[in-house]
């Protein structure tokens, strides 16, 4: 008898990998240039989204999940237009829709007022976005409770064999941050700089990829704009690129795009 999992790489059965398409070395162009995002669906995984927002221009659908122990699983999910309940989602989708102005945003509100949550709630906002063929997701949150190891570490392995494409910001004061430090996640903390297309790779983690973050014009609610510093608003600039690469090299693994991201860093080999 064989050993489990071997019957997927019987012949038959193992489809073709997906193809890169490049006869030559990997370039920002050949990587995302001419690209919009058109026919990429972005979800920003947060306090919600101010969908009138000049900056936003408008969303797609989403969903607000909120904890509630009268209901079965523990978690009321009301799909629909909901508003930004402290602007910190209105932010990272400002910043994704400059970058990839004809992508498809949603909405997964998993925040509070107080920008605050629970851990199941934000890994349930993670599934949702799974389910409904969420392409690339912005997670400019993250929990610290190592009790919720295990759970972040099944939803992202999930997104991963799917290819959603989960960016993570790491968090912004040292100490355990699930899910930004799991392996199948773009991993994101902040440079200086104002160029989403100038970012930095590190290789050795565990914040893999470096983007502009510091002292950065971000929407707001009203319709406003603040000054902001933090690893939430780097995180966004590496969900665009993505959503560039993916709207014209559909079909990439995760896998894929993190080489296509290294070959086009600021700080790759020329």
């Amino acid at each position: 008898m064989k050993p489990a999992w071997a019957w997927q790489f019987e012949p038959g059965t193992l489809p073709e990998a997906p193809p890169l398409g490049t006869e030559g070395p990997i370039t920002p162009e050949w990587a995302w240039g001419g690209a919009t995002g058109a026919g990429i669906k972005v979800a920003v995984v947060d306090s919600g989204i101010e969908a009138e927002h000049p900056a936003v221009r408008g969303v797609q659908g989403g969903v607000a999940l909120n904890y509630d122990a009268r209901v079965p699983g523990g978690i009321d999910v009301v799909e629909g237009p909901h508003e930004d309940l402290f602007g910190h989602g209105t932010a990272c989708a400002g910043i994704i829709r400059a970058i990839a102005p004809d992508c498809e945003l949603y909405s997964i509100r998993v925040l509070g007022e107080r920008l605050t949550g629970k851990g199941v709630v934000f890994a349930a906002g993670i599934r949702w976005a799974i389910d409904h063929g969420m392409d690339v997701l912005n997670l400019s949150l993250s929990t610290g409770a190592r009790a919720h190891f295990g759970r972040f570490h099944q939803v992202v392995d999930a997104a991963y064999f799917g290819r959603t494409m989960l960016v993570s910001a790491i968090s912004n004061v040292r100490g355990a941050s699930y899910p930004s430090e799991f392996a199948g996640v773009f991993s994101v903390a902040s440079t200086d700089g104002r160029d989403p297309f100038v970012y930095a790779y590190n290789p050795n983690g565990p914040a893999e990829w470096g983007a502009p973050g510091i002292d950065l014009d971000v929407a707001w609610l009203g319709g406003s704009t603040i000054r902001a510093t933090g690893n939430s608003f780097a995180a966004p600039q590496i969900a665009g690129l993505i959503a560039l690469i993916l709207s014209k090299h559909p079909g990439l693994t995760p896998f894929q795009v993190k080489t296509i991201l290294a070959a086009c860093a600021a700080n790759a080999p020329v």
